[in-house]
């Protein structure tokens, strides 16, 4: 019950500097297991809140590997349902998260997450959003996309 509760309490906290806190740095790794195991199974839905994005991209960056690939597993679903993928790719704060991703996942899964977001590069350039996803993509493939902006 203490991980659920300091999992509302992240989940609500409205600054930066709750999520740098002494439970980032300091917290024992168990507890951030705890709060990852919480999160697994909704990380498309909570990257798609303001705040609850910055915890799901802590999960990633503070994870061990195997929970890294587990909720990066997660991101990248099944290709029937890579509409979750575009969905993040173009929302103010899951986009972060699939950039996160970009940066903490192991070289096969960079290449299904580079592959599945090559199919949608056009889509993407026409969202906010999505630009950044398309900028990160050209960085990490050496590729440019083929078509110009609108």
């Amino acid at each position: 019950m203490r991980s659920w509760n300091l999992l509302l309490f992240l989940l609500k906290t409205s600054t930066e500097i709750m999520l740098h806190s002494m439970f980032w740095r300091e917290g024992k790794p168990h507890e951030r297991s705890q709060i990852i195991d919480k999160l697994t199974g909704k990380i498309v839905q909570m990257s798609q809140h303001k705040y609850a994005s910055n915890v799901v991209e802590k999960c990633l960056e503070h994870g061990d590997a195997a929970e890294q690939e587990l909720l990066i597993e997660e991101i990248i679903g099944q290709p029937e349902e890579n509409d979750n993928l575009l969905t993040m790719m173009k929302d103010q704060f899951a986009n972060y998260v699939v950039q996160k991703s970009l940066e903490t996942c192991n070289d096969k899964q960079r290449e299904t997450l580079l592959n599945r977001i090559r199919v949608h590069l056009l889509a993407l350039k026409k969202y906010t959003y999505g630009k950044h996803i398309v900028a990160r993509f050209e960085q990490l493939s050496g590729e440019e996309s083929q078509a110009s902006d609108p």
